[in-house]
C-alpha cells in the first residue's frame, strides 16, 4: 500500500465515522507532520477523497471536510431508492448460501452503536455483492463511502426498526422472491427518509462558502505595528 493510499484510507475512516465532522478544516502542514509524509501523497489523497465527495478543496487555499446539505442528503437517497432495490432483486433471484450467511451476521443484534452502524452498512453493501452484477457494484461502490457516512450522521434512527426491516428483507432473500425483495428495500430507504433529514438536521448541516471556510486566518498588522 502506498503512502497516498494509506492516508487516504485514514482520512476517509475519519470522515466517515465522523471523527472529523462536517466543516473540519483540513490543514496539510498538521496532516502531512501527522502521518510523516511530504505534501504530494498528502494531495494526492485529499484529491481521491475529495473526488468521493467527502472533501471539499479551494485551489491556492485549502480544504474542508465536505458539509452535505439537506438537499445533497435528499439527492442520495433518491439515488439509493433507484439503485438499492435493484441489487435486493437481484440477490433475491441468485444469492447463495455463503452470501446469505453473511447478510444473516449483519442482522444479529448489536449493543455498541458503532457496531450497530456498521452491521447497518455492512448488509447493504453485502446486498450489493450477493447481486453479482459487477456494472452495479462499479456504479454503487463510489457511493458505498457516502452511504456509511449518512448512516453515522443519522445514528440517532431507531436501530431496533432498522434491524427489523433488515431481517424482513433477508426473508425475502432467502425465500427467493425478487419482487417482494425489491418492495421491502425500496420501503426500507422510504421509512428512514424523515428520521434521517431529521437527524442529520440536527448537526446544522447548511451550506457553507468553501471559500471563505479555507481563508487563512491571519491577524492583520496595523501600519504602526509594522513600522515598531
Amino acid at each position: 500500500m502506498t503512502r497516498a493510499e494509506q492516508v487516504y484510507q485514514a482520512l476517509r475512516e475519519r470522515i466517515v465515522t465522523v471523527a472529523l465532522e462536517p466543516g473540519a478544516r483540513l490543514i496539510e502542514r498538521d496532516l502531512a507532520a501527522e502521518f510523516e509524509v511530504s505534501r504530494i501523497p498528502l494531495r494526492e489523497a485529499l484529491q481521491r477523497l475529495a473526488a468521493d465527495g467527502l472533501v471539499t478543496t479551494v485551489p491556492g487555499q485549502g480544504s474542508i471536510v465536505t458539509v452535505p446539505t439537506p438537499k445533497d442528503i435528499e439527492d442520495l437517497l433518491d439515488v439509493r431508492a433507484g439503485l438499492e432495490p435493484l441489487a435486493a432483486r437481484l440477490a433475491a433471484a441468485g444469492a447463495g448460501p455463503e452470501a446469505l450467511a453473511r447478510l444473516r451476521a449483519c442482522v444479529r443484534p448489536q449493543d455498541d452503536p458503532e457496531a450497530l452502524t456498521e452491521a447497518n452498512a455492512a448488509f447493504h453493501r453485502e446486498i450489493t455483492a450477493a447481486a453479482n452484477n459487477p456494472l452495479l457494484a462499479q456504479i454503487m461502490e463510489p457511493l458505498e463511502a457516502r452511504m456509511r457516512w449518512l448512516f453515522h450522521l443519522s445514528v440517532e434512527r431507531d436501530p431496533d426498526r432498522q434491524r427489523l426491516e433488515h431481517a424482513e428483507l433477508l426473508e425475502a432473500l432467502e425465500a427467493a422472491d425478487p419482487d417482494r425483495a425489491a418492495a421491502i428495500a425500496l420501503a426500507h430507504i422510504e421509512d428512514g427518509r424523515g428520521p434521517t433529514l431529521e437527524a442529520t438536521r440536527r448537526w446544522r448541516l447548511e451550506a457553507v462558502d468553501a471559500n471563505e471556510a479555507t481563508k487563512t486566518r491571519r491577524r492583520r498588522i496595523s501600519a504602526s505595528e509594522r513600522h515598531a
